[in-house]
């Protein structure tokens, strides 16, 4: 009986095993055909969206692009530039990349509306093959500051000269129009797409991706090394290579707006850390600071600036010690307003654009100082008029506490007493140093006279 079952039970099972080989060799085969695509297709053209200002994470993650295409043998690179200008130095880093490259790059000045001003305009000029979408423009070049004005003087003429021969050295290694480039320099010159293409400084409009793959196909270049390459791009695939969230991370701090509010909320937080110690404010403060000075690494920042809104915060701090009846804090808001209006100096680059921080933000920033520090001053000045203070009865009075002297009478230093730091005067004129116990004998506005406590006589 127990053999009958084991007989049945085999039967049952064989059509499964039998099954299990074809099903595996199926699935095999369906892979096989599903790779045999990619494989026919080959590497795929590396395209990099690039937009916003040319700064250091432009510059990293186009030469990081370009040494990918290099190593994945990609048959071109191509860059969708929408661009304002930027950095000189980091349009050279780029520059450098694109004319050592030995994979094809390929700029289209996209979308319909964009532009390739300033140091775009060089970027540009360096690719191996330029096209530019319906509505583009090109050029404008020229240097100037960072309000936009021209850079006058012996300076102003040592960074046209060096403006004007960096990209012409680029059109004529490009084959292109070195009066027409220089012009957008010398002449601060700005051109739509067909004027370029007119010129010979871009090689053809194209409204969209697959309209430059197909008008470049074929075409002829030389790269790096002196090579000469055939694009076959017909029927290629695109890779589009996004920057990292590191990368993007990075573009975010560098909004100059960002920075400051960044470094503002650092200051404040390491003062209010200093006043009253706890590890929340200071690691954030901490934080905040070293965030700020990453965004800073690509802006130019004046010193003078930092150094203002620093004093505005520390004048801020000290509304809670000294009974400035809010006087502190007009001029902290002074100095941020001030600082925050010079955070940003001149660039020293000929393609970069006006950086500074934004009006509302610097209205919103010095308001919010005002309001912190008016509220200080009014809680200060009711905590004084409390009727059941130990410190005060009726009117602000303090005769009669112990006090310790803060810094050095002489004729006219500073007590700590009832809690608050005080101006005080020897009442006998005689100086009292930093530390001596004192006794308040009385009270004329905001200042005290004291006079020292003195020891008694040893028994």
């Amino acid at each position: 009986m127990h053999t009958g079952h084991g007989v049945t039970d085999m039967r049952r099972s064989t059509p499964l095993v039998r099954l299990l080989p074809s099903a595996v060799a199926t699935l095999a085969l369906a892979l096989l055909m599903l790779a045999a695509p990619a494989r026919a297709a080959g590497p795929a053209v590396v395209v990099l969206p690039t937009t916003g200002e040319v700064d250091g994470v432009m510059a990293q993650y186009l030469v990081d692009g370009i040494a990918r295409a290099e190593r994945e043998g990609a048959p071109a690179v191509l860059v969708e530039l929408n661009t304002p200008g930027g950095s000189l130095d980091d349009t050279q880093r780029i520059t450098g990349a694109f004319l050592d490259s030995t994979v094809p790059v390929i700029v289209w000045v996209a979308p319909a509306g964009g532009r390739a001003a300033s140091a775009g305009t060089f970027i540009t000029l360096a690719a191996n093959l330029v096209y530019m979408a319906p509505g583009t423009n090109i050029g404008a070049a020229s240097p100037v500051d960072s309000s936009g004005a021209d850079i006058t003087g012996t300076l102003g003429v040592k960074v046209m000269n060096d403006a004007v021969a960096n990209i012409s050295a680029i059109a004529q290694a490009r084959g292109r129009p070195v009066a027409w480039a220089a012009s957008t320099v010398s002449d601060a010159k700005s051109y739509t797409a067909s004027d370029a293409v007119a010129a010979g400084a871009a090689d053809g409009i194209a409204a969209t991706e697959a309209d430059v793959l197909a008008s470049a196909n074929g075409k002829t270049i030389s790269v790096a090394g002196g090579a000469s390459v055939t694009l076959a791009l017909g029927g290629v695939s695109t890779e589009v290579v996004g920057m990292s969230p590191f990368q993007l991370f990075l573009r975010v701090l560098g909004d100059p707006n960002l920075a400051f509010i960044l470094f503002l909320l650092g200051v404040l937080l390491l003062v209010f850390e200093l006043a009253n110690p706890n590890i929340v404010t200071g690691i954030g403060g901490a934080l905040a600071l070293v965030l700020a000075f990453i965004g800073f690494s690509d802006l130019p920042v004046n010193v003078a600036g930092l150094l203002l809104v620093s004093f505005g915060v520390i004048l801020l701090a000290l509304e809670t010690q000294i009974p400035s009846h809010g006087v502190l804090t007009v001029i902290a808001g002074a100095c941020v307003a001030i600082g925050a209006g010079t955070l940003y100096g001149n660039p020293g680059a000929p393609t970069i654009p006006g950086v500074e921080v934004a009006w509302p933000v610097i209205v919103v920033a010095v308001g919010l100082t005002v309001l912190f520090g008016v509220v200080i001053a009014v809680t200060a000045f009711l905590v004084r008029r409390m009727r059941n203070s130990p410190v005060l009865v009726g009117s602000l009075r303090v005769a009669g506490e112990a006090a310790i002297v803060s810094t050095d009478i002489n004729p006219l230093g500073t007590v700590h007493a009832v809690g608050e730091e005080w101006t005080a005067r020897s009442l006998d004129g005689r100086p009292l140093a930093r530390g001596a116990a004192v006794r308040v004998v009385r009270q004329d506005g905001l200042v005290l006279y004291v006079s020292p406590v003195e020891p008694r006589p040893a028994t």
